[in-house]
């Protein structure tokens, strides 16, 4: 698998207080079976979909405890480089560079409006093995209270062209690399419960949203909307017990026209 170009989302991981639940709730719910727990890196373990490597859960460092929450981590050709240009364009590097082994230099990074993303410099780990089957990710949006700064910050950072959907219902980016979507902004409304911080909200791919959603809910995870039909497939938001924010998506199942879109770039 080739090195993903800057700026392309190609991993996601979260911590979780209790790791053993989670594995369990995600096993259930996305199917995902889990490999061998790396003390030597803080008892990372990588989830996997179909044999191949999709995820990774790992409990909070001493001092980290907190909310659990994905991460997903955009592709950097230099992690120092990237760190920089994110302070030079109002970000905040909450974790400066750091090579993980050979496996590859992450870092983490806070946009201008808050949301949380990670860095990621391949070694010999160079991201998802797969994506948009069934338990891989699929899909990213910046959900943020403040859109212009967001929509100032991710063009400036990594090579992005913008596209804003024609839709007066919502306030909707999509942020594009050499023709192809890669990560979406959306404006949290009113509608948002007003404690939620801006976030990064991952997409897995299920075969059956309902069913995903069933089991989700019947293992104590919360429904936040949806299903719901749209162009690109049925979707819904949940959040797993531990207070993760997620969403699910079947590709397959796809209802109306893709709407209209303006390049602001």
């Amino acid at each position: 698998m080739a090195v993903q170009p800057e700026g392309t989302p190609c991993w996601a991981d979260a911590m979780f207080t209790d790791v053993e639940a989670a594995m369990s709730f995600y096993g259930d719910v996305l199917g995902w079976t889990f490999g061998e727990t790396s003390s030597r890196y803080g008892n990372y373990t990588q989830a996997y979909a179909d044999g191949r490597a999709v995820a990774a859960v790992v409990p909070p460092m001493d001092g980290q405890e907190g909310q659990s929450a994905w991460c997903l981590y955009l592709a950097a050709a230099d992690a120092t480089a990237t760190a920089r240009r994110i302070k030079d364009h109002g970000g905040a590097v909450l974790m400066e560079p750091v090579q993980v082994g050979d496996f590859g230099t992450m870092a983490l990074a806070r946009d201008p409006s808050g949301a949380v993303f990670g860095v990621w410099q391949a070694g010999v780990h160079e991201g998802f093995e797969v994506r948009g089957v069934p338990g891989a990710y699929c899909w990213a949006e910046v959900f943020t209270r403040e859109p212009d700064r967001s929509d100032a910050f991710f063009p400036a950072v990594y090579p992005y062209r913008a596209k804003q959907i024609e839709d007066e219902a919502i306030d909707f980016r999509v942020f594009e690399l050499d023709g192809n979507p890669v990560l979406g902004r959306m404006r949290m409304t009113d509608d948002f419960p007003p404690e939620l911080p801006p976030y990064v909200n991952v997409y897995f791919t299920v075969e059956d949203c309902d069913a995903a959603v069933q089991r989700a809910t019947e293992h104590g995870g919360v429904l936040w909307f949806g299903p719901m039909d749209s162009p690109i497939g049925r979707f819904a938001a949940l959040s797993d017990p531990q207070g993760a924010n997620f969403s699910v998506i079947d590709v397959t199942t796809t209802r109306g026209r893709m709407p209209e879109t303006t390049d602001v770039s």
